[in-house]
């Protein structure tokens, strides 16, 4: 498994409705992070303030300008909120299957060989990031 490129595939790719965030989030959002709270609206994140509508994409995705000096012209994405981000999304991704559904650009020709394997991989590289299993 490689190391997470920035490609943004599983922020574009959930970043419209398919992300939710715990209510206990959303109230400490509102305490500290009103930037990130101006965003929600019902418990539903990533909602235009001023219209009320679902947003298409997350509003703190952001496309990297192309650097001159890398080999790579691949797109690139950050979260301008990466630190306090939705669990949603620090615990992604959960398994495997998900990653090949969402053409995840970490996984490689072995991880879909010996996918048990892979998973042992991500789950040990998601350590920090996951709750501890009870």
């Amino acid at each position: 498994m490689k190391p997470c490129n920035q490609c943004g595939k599983c922020c574009l790719r959930y970043g419209d409705g398919g992300l939710s965030a715990a209510a206990d989030e959303i109230a400490w959002w509102r305490t500290f992070r009103p930037d990130i709270a101006r965003y929600v609206m019902g418990g539903e994140i990533w909602m235009d303030p001023e219209s009320g509508e679902r947003l298409s994409q997350c509003p703190f995705l952001e496309r990297e300008a192309p650097h001159a000096d890398k080999k790579s012209r691949a797109v690139r994405y950050t979260c301008s909120i990466y630190h306090d981000r939705p669990d949603d999304c620090r615990h992604y991704p959960v398994v495997i299957e998900e990653m090949l559904r969402d053409e995840c650009e970490m996984l490689e020709l072995r991880d879909l060989d010996a996918p048990v394997k892979a998973q042992q991989r991500l789950d040990l590289l998601m350590a920090d990031s996951r709750p501890p299993l009870s």
